[in-house]
């Protein structure tokens, strides 16, 4: 089994800033992708970024990129997610999540394991 920890979420102004954390523990793999996505209430989870452990390659939603960046520490077995410019409509409980493998899902149910999430709420 894999454990997820999400840990930063809190209150921000507009055009403020956060920086999510995901520890993760437990079994690990030799090739797995982390994921960040976020769900608003009353709507269903989508896609924010994900990284491919092995060689750091990433991708991101059209909607985060240019402010949002995701990132890896390999000591601390971490993956972040710095949010700058945060906007109103980027308020939404965040949560991490981790698939075998090399492919970059945005697809939710595709990802095997998951944190229990942290809330981010942008007040304008």
């Amino acid at each position: 089994q894999v454990q997820l920890v999400e840990s930063g979420g809190g209150l921000v102004q507009a055009g403020g800033s956060l920086r999510l954390s995901c520890a993760a523990s437990g079994r690990t793999f030799r090739d797995v992708v982390m994921g960040w996505f976020r769900q608003a209430p009353g709507k269903e989870r989508e896609f924010v970024a994900a990284i491919r452990w092995s060689d750091g390659s990433t991708y991101y939603a059209d909607s985060v990129k240019g402010r949002l960046t995701i990132s890896r520490d390999n000591a601390k077995n971490t993956v972040y997610l710095q949010m700058n410019s945060l906007k109103p409509e980027d308020t939404a409980v965040y949560y991490c999540a981790a698939v075998r493998g090399i492919v970059m899902y945005i697809v939710p149910k595709l990802y095997d394991y998951w944190g229990q999430g942290t809330q981010v709420t942008v007040s304008s």
